[in-house]
Parts: structure tokens; sequence; C-alpha cells
């Protein structure tokens, strides 16, 4: 080796300090593309959250909108039944007290169809005031704070009281 060839201690610092900086300036690019990356997919998903939060709220705006489309559906036959009967001129009593009954029915079906329950405690039924209003205490030969009359039929919609039951109930002795 000559001395134009042999490593200088010079060379060997600028060869180190120039492998730094391509180590440097490959660590900064792969450092970009990271960034470029973990931005793109960070922008996906806001992009993803946002359009699940506004079909969310179409969906809720839908449900709000319809959610009686299937009750008043239910409630049609009735109407088709009090049209009908309308519509008769020479009913007599007895045919109008058949259809008033039937139509009656056809109703009570419906409500039920869409979880709309009747509260009709019968006499001598324990006085629930989540479920009962009571009218007046009379005294009576029954159990204190019993049911003993019905005035009005409550109701109830998926177990939540639409219209409490109006009642009469006995007084203490």
């Amino acid at each position: 080796m000559t001395q134009d060839q042999a490593p200088q201690p010079q060379d060997d610092a600028v060869l180190a300090a120039s492998d730094a900086d391509l180590s440097a300036e490959a660590m900064v690019a792969q450092l970009q593309a990271k960034n470029l990356e973990m931005t793109d997919a960070f922008l996906r998903a806001r992009a993803e959250v946002e359009n699940v939060r506004r079909r969310s709220e179409e969906d809720i705006a839908k449900a709000r909108k319809f959610a009686i489309e299937a009750f008043a559906e239910s409630l049609l036959p009735v109407l088709d039944s009090l049209q009908a009967a309308a519509s008769i001129e020479n009913a007599s009593a007895q045919q109008m007290g058949e259809g008033v009954k039937l139509t009656l029915e056809q109703l009570l079906q419906a409500l039920e169809r869409n979880k709309v329950v009747q509260i009709a405690p019968l006499a001598g039924t324990r006085f629930d005031p989540h479920q009962h209003q009571a009218i007046g205490v009379v005294p009576a030969e029954q159990e204190p704070n019993t049911v003993v009359s019905l005035l009005q039929t409550g109701y109830l919609i998926a177990d939540r009281v639409l219209r409490p039951a109006l009642v009469m109930v006995s007084a203490p002795r």
C-alpha cells in the first residue's frame, strides 16, 4: 500500500460523518413516510367516524319519523269498520251494538299487538300506586287498601304506565 492508498484518519472521519448523514437522512425519510401513513390512516378513521355519526343520526331521525307507522297500520282495520258502520243507513240497534263490540275487539287487539295493555284491576286486588290512581276511599267489607271498583281502565305501553286505572279503594278499618 502506498501512502496515497492508505486510509487517512481524516478520511475515516469524513466517511463516518457521511455514513451518519446517510443514516440520519434515511431515518428522516423513513419517519416522514411513517408520518404520511399515520396521517392518512387518521384522516380515513376520522372520515369513517363522521360517516357512522351521520348514518346514525339519519337512522334515528327515520326511527322517530316512522315509529308510529306500525301502530297506525294496525288501527286501519278499526277505521275501516267504523266507516262501514257509519255508511249503513237503516241499521238496527242490535246490529249497531254487535258492530261496536266487534270494532272494540279489533281496537283492543291492535293495541295489544303494539304492546299497549289494559290495567283493569278486579275488586279485591291490592292497590298499586304505580298503576292505579285512587279517586276515593270508601268503607268496604274487604281488606283495607284494596280496589273496591274500577272507574276507568288504565293502560301500559311496554311496562310503562300510559294512563293509570282510576279506582275506588277500601278504607282502613
